[in-house]
């Protein structure tokens, strides 16, 4: 829906309009209501206002005519969608001596429809100076922010004009224009949910595509232990002396997403993707690794007024390749004479759900997932192929705009097909049944929205692994997360994630090794984001990412840094 009123000079000094001019308020009320489903496309200029506004600009002496009536061939070409041509008759309309406040408004609708959303902003501005102006130019500037991919400085608008006490009208459209984009805000919270904004009306074939290309530095490639130690998984207790090596690295994700709109609230898809990273040393290689993912299914979604339904549902199948290498060097790996190496390679198949219902401050969902992960064969030690299934639940409560609290509880279970179970005193016995380990997980996030830019959350989570043989290892995990997203401008983002988690094993040794006491681990990651949008839909971003390992089973312990900094781009 296409719908802009642009405002008119009239021909007299009365401000008394005609029908024509003058429509009714519920035929105005039901073409801006569009706006809740095409906010892109959609500019609105209140006809309950314009009586006022044709007051606002009177032909005088000083207004040689020549310039109204090129103001009124812009409005005319602006009619006809000829949006270039009508700035160019405002233009001299300006030049002729006209500088008025309705002058820079239209100019302003104008620029919006032409996808200026920089010029269009100047323009509504200065007709926000002139007082019965402002709150429609606060509307429309709100408009013009959300078309710029600027949800915050639309909010900021919109609530400018929301507030405002001389007209109604425009004040109830500005909060159903601001609850719909909050709503938006919220949904494209962490991860990949950052996708483009769905197009409506939908086209019945629509094509998403999305790359990243990055070039990064790694300060220990291997994730080796920075210190000798002894090892005393091996009878002979030798001394190792790990090798930290560096490098740079060249990280890399292509994804693509094809989708076919069929229906009114559901469409069905395939997608594929694409990631890995490539070490630009020859000696790193064994770092390199790779991964195809391809899915299909559907998706539905329907709003009705607070009430909203999302049911996603896919098959996946995913093949991931990297290389099974010693941490103390980076080397293959081999035993028994054999080379090992591809061990860690599998094939990952199977069916996955996930639904969600919300209400105005409730909303709940699940999720359910079943796969089977087959490993690359190897003959000298046992496989690590698996079944994984998992079954979960979420609760949210919003106590108010910018405040939430959620609830998760997830069962999982991995049951492998070779590889024995652990005695007590750490000996994993070739006649032993299959490893099973149960999951038991609970959650707790809270977030809170400081202001338009600003938000921050905390998360803790309790993991409880069970080992069904004689329990050898089990652990309970405790992690706590802290995450902050700052918008300092209207296309720069800062984004901020900490958090630190420690395990309790009740029955593990380091080493499994009974000498060696009982097992230890802790970790702390950081990692700092800053992204910033330019031109042909490519976004600038560079990444921070620090983790350390400690443990007293000193193989696994390290740390690490990685520098990235890359191109982003979607269409």
């Amino acid at each position: 829906m296409r719908h802009v009123i642009v405002l008119q000079v009239p021909t007299s000094l009365s401000c008394d309009c005609g029908p024509d001019i003058l429509a009714t308020w519920a035929d105005r009320r039901s073409a801006i209501q569009a706006f809740i489903h095409k906010i892109r496309h959609t500019a609105v200029a209140v006809a309950g206002l314009i009586a006022a506004f044709l007051c606002l600009v009177q032909p005088s002496g000083a207004l040689a005519a020549n310039a109204i009536d090129m103001f009124a061939d812009g409005n005319r070409l602006f009619r006809d969608d000829l949006y270039w041509a009508a700035l160019l008759r405002y233009q001299q309309a300006g030049e002729a001596g006209m500088n008025t406040p309705l002058l820079h408004y239209n100019t302003g609708i104008a620029h919006y429809r032409a996808q200026q959303h920089i010029r269009a902003r100047e323009s509504l501005l200065k007709a926000a100076r002139e007082p019965r102006l402002r709150a429609i130019a606060h509307y429309n500037l709100g408009l013009n922010s959300y078309a710029a991919d600027d949800i915050d400085d639309a909010l900021h608008w919109l609530r400018m004009a929301r507030n405002q006490q001389s007209n109604k009208k425009i004040s109830e459209l500005a909060v159903l224009a601001i609850t719909r984009l909050q709503r938006t805000a919220s949904e494209a919270d962490p991860v990949m949910l950052r996708a483009a904004a769905r197009k409506e009306p939908r086209d019945l074939f629509d094509l998403d595509v999305r790359a990243r290309v990055s070039l990064g530095n790694d300060s220990n490639v291997f994730r080796s232990p920075s210190e000798s130690y002894v090892d005393l998984s091996d009878p002979n207790m030798p001394t190792v002396n790990p090798v930290v090596q560096s490098g740079m690295f060249t990280p890399y994700d292509f994804w693509a997403k094809y989708s076919i709109n069929s229906l009114k609230n559901e469409l069905f898809y395939g997608a594929y993707r694409f990631s890995g990273r490539l070490y630009q040393d020859t000696v790193l290689g064994n770092a390199d690794e790779y991964s195809h993912e391809f899915r299909f299914g559907n998706e539905y979604h329907r709003r009705e007024q607070s009430r909203e339904r999302k049911i996603f549902s896919a098959f996946a199948i995913a093949q991931h390749h990297d290389t099974y290498y010693d941490p103390d060097d980076g080397s293959e790996r081999v035993a028994g004479g054999q080379n090992i190496s591809g061990r860690m390679s599998y094939l990952r198949y199977g069916p996955e759900l996930w639904f969600r219902q919300s209400y105005e401050r409730f909303s709940f969902g699940g999720r359910m997932k079943a796969q089977l992960w087959n490993y690359e064969d190897v003959e000298t030690v046992p496989e690590y192929d698996h079944e994984y299934i998992l079954v979960g639940l979420n609760a949210q409560y919003r106590f108010t705009k910018s405040s939430l609290l959620r609830l998760t509880a997830d069962a999982y279970s991995r049951r492998f097909g070779d590889r024995p179970s652990f005695e007590l005193d750490g000996r994993q016995l070739l006649g032993n049944p299959p490893i099973e380990y149960e999951y038991l997980q609970l959650g707790l996030t809270a977030r809170q929205r400081i202001g338009d830019r600003f938000w921050f959350g905390f998360n803790y989570v309790r993991t409880e692994r069970e080992d069904t043989y004689l329990g050898y290892n089990n652990y309970t995990r405790d992690t706590y997360q802290v995450d902050v997203n700052w918008r300092p401008g209207r296309k720069f983002r800062l984004e901020a994630s900490a958090y630190y988690r420690v395990y309790d094993f009740e029955n593990a040794f380091a080493f499994h090794n009974p000498a060696a006491g009982r097992k230890t681990l802790e970790s702390v990651n950081g990692s700092l984001v800053a992204s910033y949008g330019m031109a042909w839909d490519l976004t600038l971003v560079a990444q921070y990412h620090y983790r350390q390992v400690d443990s007293n089973d000193t193989r696994i312990a390290y740390d690490r840094s990685q520098y990235v900094i890359g191109l982003t781009w979607q269409h």
